[in-house]
C-alpha cells in the first residue's frame, strides 16, 4: 500500500460516521392524505433529512412526518432476512419493493394511527398500486396507500408528489463502496481495496460496481478520488 493511501487510512480512521441523507428530493417531498393533510417524506431527523425516507434495493427505511398525526415509520432498514421485511411481527415490519415491478408492499406504522398498508392501492378503483415510477423527468412515488384509520394517501398527484434524487433513481450512490445504501465509515475498507486491489474488491463485493469508488467522476478509480471520498464522508 503506497504512502498516500496509508495517510488517507490514518486520517479516515478519525472520521465519524456521516449521517445518511434522505433519498427524497427537496423540491417535491410532500404527499396528501385525504383525512390527515400533508405528509413530509424528507425532512425527518436532526440535522434535517437525516431520518427521512431512504430507498434500498428491496425495501424502504426512515420516517414520514405528518403535522396532524406524527411519525410514520417505513422500516428500520434491517429486515430479519436482509432482503425484505417479513411483516409478521412489529420487530420486522416495513415497506418492501418488488424488484420486478417496483411496486411497494408491506406495512408502515404510524405512532398515532396504526398500520398503513402499502398493498392497499391495488384495491382502489381503478387499481393504483403504490410504486416507484420512472420517467423522462426522473423517478417518483406513485399510486395510493391505505390506512384503516386515516383513509387514502395519494402518491399520484401531478403537482404535489414525492420525487427521488437522481442517485436513487439510477440505483448508484457514489461513495457507497460496500453497497449498503449509505456513505459511511464502513465504506473506508472497501475504498482502500478498490484503490489497491480491484480483483479483491470484486471478490469481496460481487454485487457492487467498483465505479462507486470513482468519487471525482473522472472515469477511473485512483488516489485522486481520496479527497472527494472524504468530502462525501463529512459533508
Amino acid at each position: 500500500m503506497n504512502r498516500l493511501v496509508l495517510k488517507f487510512v490514518a486520517a479516515a480512521a478519525l472520521v465519524t460516521s456521516a449521517l445518511a441523507q434522505s433519498d427524497v428530493d427537496n423540491t417535491h417531498k410532500y404527499s396528501w392524505a385525504e383525512n390527515v393533510g400533508w405528509l413530509n417524506w424528507r425532512d425527518a431527523g436532526s440535522p434535517t433529512a437525516t431520518s427521512g425516507m431512504r430507498l434500498h434495493d428491496s425495501f424502504l427505511s426512515g420516517f414520514v412526518w405528518g403535522e396532524n398525526i406524527g411519525w410514520i415509520n417505513l422500516g428500520d432498514g434491517t429486515p430479519a432476512d436482509g432482503v425484505a421485511y417479513g411483516n409478521t411481527s412489529g420487530a420486522d415490519s416495513g415497506v418492501n419493493i418488488d424488484p420486478d415491478t417496483d411496486e411497494l408492499f408491506g406495512l408502515a406504522w404510524g405512532e398515532n394511527v396504526g398500520w398503513i398498508n402499502f398493498d392497499g392501492g391495488a384495491a382502489a378503483n381503478p387499481p393504483e398500486p403504490a410504486r416507484i415510477e420512472s420517467g423522462p423527468g426522473g423517478c417518483r412515488l406513485a399510486g395510493w396507500v391505505w390506512g384503516e384509520n386515516i383513509g387514502w394517501i395519494n402518491l399520484d398527484h401531478g403537482t404535489h408528489y414525492v420525487a427521488l434524487i437522481p442517485e436513487a433513481c439510477s440505483g448508484t450512490l457514489v461513495g457507497d463502496i460496500n453497497c449498503n445504501g449509505f456513505v459511511e465509515v464502513g465504506d473506508i475498507g472497501g475504498f482502500v481495496l478498490a484503490l489497491t486491489n480491484p480483483a479483491a474488491y470484486a471478490a469481496q463485493y460481487p454485487s457492487c460496481d467498483i465505479q462507486n469508488a470513482d468519487t471525482n467522476g473522472d472515469g477511473f478509480v485512483t488516489v485522486a478520488d481520496i479527497g472527494a471520498f472524504v468530502q462525501l464522508l463529512v459533508p
